[in-house]
């Protein structure tokens, strides 16, 4: 198999593109929460209390999908210049250690959609029987 500098270098664009979707969950989840706190201290309603708890667990998985991008991005940037300066095999495992990192910062984001769109789904419930009732 042919190992060069231009194989982790694929990963570049990838895990570049995906911080920056991280980012933008991170910071969508900041407004609601922020939104969710100022509605909270004005109208004390209990019922926001679950969905601040929700935001707060889906905070920790995206806190837990950047570090593990980013620890993918870095072993990356380690495997090419252990490539560069001719240390082969300490390229093709730091490479190996970076795709599985990134595995795991995917499967962490599956998870975090999973939950996601389970409150969502919350949401259109309560908005429906609102509907029945009225």
């Amino acid at each position: 198999m042919d190992f060069s500098l231009t194989t982790p270098a694929l990963l570049f664009p990838t895990v570049s593109l995906l911080l920056l979707a991280y980012t933008n969950r991170f910071l969508t989840l900041a407004t609601i929460i922020r939104n969710l706190h100022n509605q909270y201290h004005k109208s004390h309603d209990t019922t926001l209390l679950p969905q601040i708890d929700n935001l707060r667990q889906r905070v920790y998985l995206i806190k837990n999908m950047q570090i593990f991008g980013v620890l993918s991005l870095l072993l990356c940037v380690i495997s090419m210049f252990a490539l560069f300066a001719g240390l082969v095999l300490i390229g093709q495992w730091a490479f190996a250690l970076a795709l599985i990192l990134m595995i795991i910062s995917l499967a962490i984001s599956l998870r975090e959609l999973q939950i996601s769109s389970g409150a969502l789904d919350l949401l259109l419930t309560d908005l429906e029987e609102h509907e029945k009732t009225t």
